[in-house]
């Protein structure tokens, strides 16, 4: 996915840290301080002027290894049944829905991954074939990682390497046959799925964890590149419709927004992630739940047949 991304050229901008200082008519300015619902910062870095200890924040869109490095983070426990059925490959027979579960299964590979579950990785490979081949994609792209998987089941980090590899073969091949559209089609099924999966196995409703509210907080940067991305395949009436509804779901994500200490901010551009300490963040409750909500139903649609 990293070929498409590259030529984003639009940079979601990041939002400073700032006090308020209002002025009434009375002599003596009011200051208000900013109270966030959630921060990752430590409590030991309060004083401090630059805490410690960055950590990458993607803005990007995210291949199948990243997402299995970020759920591997978050500690996410092994529940299968989130995922989508490897069965359900086969009924996929339109373009747009096999594109589209092209990505949501390349995450759920990465997922399988993370629990070296090699036997059920050998299974959404084989659908990944099936539905590639539904697109008019090489078979060679997914056959050379499949039979790799076969011959060395204990490798399974050789192999998310290889399904890496496939998704950039892919997407170039689509690009070079004038289907751009079905690759955007690609990076949007792979990014409500691994939404879905951090809202849905992640997610505390009534205690959620800080750090866990931020990654999905942070959604709100790689929701704006991928709704810049997909600006450019209008002329596909899926991705026009999709669109709509990212839109709808970006309602949610600007009714808050994420703090970073001053001076604790970086940018690397060139990995297409941000790098800081921690952040403060004004989303509530409300909000996360609305957001769940509704990523809920998009992926319930884009599973549907």
């Amino acid at each position: 996915m990293r070929l498409i991304m590259r030529k984003i050229y639009s940079i979601v901008p990041v939002i400073a840290v700032a006090l308020a200082i209002l002025f009434s008519c009375k002599p003596k300015p009011k200051e208000v301080t900013f109270i966030p619902e959630f921060s990752t910062f430590k409590e030991d870095s309060v004083k401090s002027e630059i805490p410690s200890g960055k950590r990458e924040i993607f803005y990007g869109i995210l291949t199948p290894v990243e997402v299995s490095t970020i759920f591997t983070r978050l500690g996410a426990l092994y529940q299968p049944e989130i995922l989508n059925d490897h069965d359900r490959g086969e009924t996929y027979n339109s373009s747009a829905k096999a594109a589209l579960n092209l990505g949501i299964y390349g995450v759920d590979l990465g997922y399988l991954k993370m629990f070296e579950m090699n036997g059920e990785m050998v299974q959404y490979m084989l659908v990944l074939r099936t539905l590639s081949n539904r697109l008019g994609i090489p078979a060679e792209y997914l056959m050379e990682p499949i039979e790799e998987l076969e011959s060395n089941m204990s490798d399974s980090d050789s192999v998310l390497a290889f399904v890496n590899t496939s998704y950039e073969r892919i997407e170039e091949h689509l690009k070079q046959d004038g289907r751009q559209s079905t690759a955007g089609l690609i990076v949007l099924g792979g990014w409500i799925e691994a939404l879905y999966i951090a809202t849905e196995l992640l997610l505390d409703d009534e205690n959620p964890d800080p750090e866990i509210v931020e990654r999905i907080a942070e959604q709100k940067y790689t929701l704006n590149t991928l709704l810049s991305f997909l600006k450019n395949y209008y002329d596909d009436p899926v991705v026009v419709y999709y669109t709509k509804k990212l839109k709808f779901l970006k309602k949610y994500f600007d009714k808050f927004d994420i703090y970073f200490r001053k001076g604790d901010l970086e940018i690397d551009r060139s990995k297409q992630v941000l790098k800081a300490s921690g952040s403060e963040m004004t989303i509530t409750l409300e909000i996360l739940n609305d957001i769940k909500d509704y990523v809920g139903k998009m992926r319930e649609e884009t599973v549907g047949l």
